[in-house]
């Protein structure tokens, strides 16, 4: 039997085999960095060497260490861009629905709370009212129902009743309202909040009737309210007519909370004084 030389050339096959799986030790060819960063790919350029080397302790094959790489930019782009749709909504302060006091107004229905939160209802263009006294977490619901949607991909964005007023005001004075009405139907989520809190003019009553009409099946609206639907028309100006013509088409497509009990902020303040 003959005995291979020491000097023999390793198998062909079983090199190539090795090479085509596990990578080298981690190098930085040059350009390497430059190219990223024209390339808009930051997460590949702060973590190629690390998960390199990761990669090169595991034996992980090429591919593996790619599919990393792009799955650490994908996560990152993400998250960036959940913080992008958060602060496009121009909520006043965060709230998250795992913060709400459910046991406080155990007349609200948390299953459907639950249920309104995994945001169904932005695709299938439902509206929510949440009715109820001040002080019961009407607002806090519409931002967390909303802050859930941004996480899921959707734009939203927050008024006031008196701000969306305002806002159309100044649209009509500047002769702006076709684009104003245009960045609206952008939108897959709009909170209304604390409507029927101060009495509207007519002119106010005719921008909030075209804002629903514009929404009407296109954009979920999430309105808070102190009133039932029977006292709208002294908020809208005492126009009964407009009103139902209104609540025609926000209540179409409509999931309706009504929140009993008495102000978690009273109660809090009390517990603070005793």
């Amino acid at each position: 039997m003959t005995t291979p030389s020491r000097h023999s050339k390793p198998n062909r096959q079983t090199s190539a085999k090795t090479s085509s799986t596990s990578l080298p030790a981690p190098s930085s060819p040059p350009n390497l960095e430059n190219d990223l960063k024209r390339l808009r790919l930051p997460t590949f350029l702060a973590e190629y060497s690390s998960l390199c080397a990761e990669c090169s302790r595991e034996q992980a094959t090429y591919a593996d260490y790619l599919s990393r790489l792009t799955s650490a930019e994908l996560s990152e782009r993400e998250s960036k861009a959940v913080t992008r749709r958060i602060n496009a909504a121009k909520f006043p302060t965060p709230k998250e629905l795992s913060d709400f006091d459910f046991k406080a107004v155990p007349s609200l229905n948390k299953q459907k709370v639950l249920e309104l939160s995994r945001c169904g209802f932005v695709s299938d263009r439902t509206n929510i009212v949440l009715v109820g006294p001040p002080g019961v977490g009407k607002t806090h619901l519409a931002i967390s129902l909303s802050l859930s949607a941004c996480r899921l991909g959707h734009r939203a964005k927050f008024f006031t009743a008196s701000s969306i007023v305002n806002t159309y005001r100044e649209a009509r004075e500047e002769r702006v309202v076709s684009r104003l009405e245009s960045s609206l139907r952008k939108l897959d989520v709009i909170v209304i909040d604390e409507l029927g809190y101060l009495p509207i003019d007519q002119t106010g009553a005719e921008s909030l009737f075209g804002f629903f009409s514009l929404c009407y099946e296109q954009v979920s609206v999430i309105v808070t309210t102190n009133l039932p639907f029977a006292q709208w028309p002294q908020t809208f100006a005492g126009d009964a007519r407009m009103t139902g013509a209104l609540l025609d088409r926000l209540t179409h497509r409509v999931e309706i909370l009504a929140i009993e009990g008495d102000s978690y902020r009273l109660k809090q303040s009390r517990k603070k004084k005793r």
